[in-house]
């Protein structure tokens, strides 16, 4: 037999072997991977969805009227932003609703939402969504700013733009005075005296009072 005929053969043979191998791997991967439509994963029993079950809890999301009673919506809300043009540091006051933009030369200032904190919390923010969009020497008109700013925090987010800068003045705007629960403090009570407060707490039960100890004298009498 000729010896390159036999090592061809071999070499051949060899070949087979490993390509043979890896597609037999190939294959037991396949079957083994979860995505393959063919592989199965067991789930137990405990941990499959069961509609209607007791940890289901349907949930109104639908805000209470009274709730909203008296609060001015977003449609109605006016916001004051100021313009600032950095050339010839021109300041111009915008008065707009959520919703409406104005153009000046080459830049538009839209307000998206205006927003305010009410009056009894700690901390007073006064907060407008401005989008800003200027027109370029090519022009073509451009996003430079979209999102919150704040009036009494203007280093939460700056507009960084060298020509225009934007910012919010005010936001005018109303809160409910009362929600569903709440009592007046007033309400049916009789007026109290000048210089002093009555509790609204409840009284508690007037202490009977102590037994008189005996007197020396008495306790002497009865030991004799």
């Amino acid at each position: 037999m000729n010896p390159r005929r036999w090592l061809a053969g071999l070499a051949i043979a060899v070949l087979l072997a490993v390509g043979g191998w890896f597609g037999w791997r190939s294959w037991q991967s396949r079957q083994a991977t979860p995505d393959s439509p063919r592989a199965e994963i067991a789930v137990p029993e405990s941990a499959r969805p069961r509609p209607g079950g007791p940890e289901v809890v349907s949930v109104d999301a639908g805000l209470d009227s009274r709730l909203l009673a008296g609060a001015t919506p977003m449609a109605g809300r006016v916001a004051v932003v100021g313009l600032l043009n950095k050339r010839n540091g021109e300041t111009r006051n915008l008065t707009l609703k959520p919703g409406q933009a104005t153009r000046i030369g080459d830049v538009i200032v839209r307000l998206r939402a205006c927003e305010r904190t009410a009056p009894w919390e700690q901390e007073q923010y006064t907060g407008a969504f401005v989008q800003l969009d200027v027109r370029g020497t090519d022009a073509k008109w451009r996003r430079a700013f979209s999102g919150w700013l704040f009036k009494e925090r203007p280093a939460l987010n700056v507009v960084l733009h060298p020509i225009y800068d934007v910012w919010p003045k005010s936001c005018t705007m109303s809160f409910p005075d009362t929600g569903p629960e709440t009592v007046s403090a007033g309400a049916g009570a009789a007026p109290a005296a000048s210089g002093t407060r009555r509790s609204s707490a409840p009284k508690s039960a007037e202490a009977a009072p102590a037994p008189a100890e005996p007197s020396p004298s008495a306790a002497d009498n009865s030991a004799e």
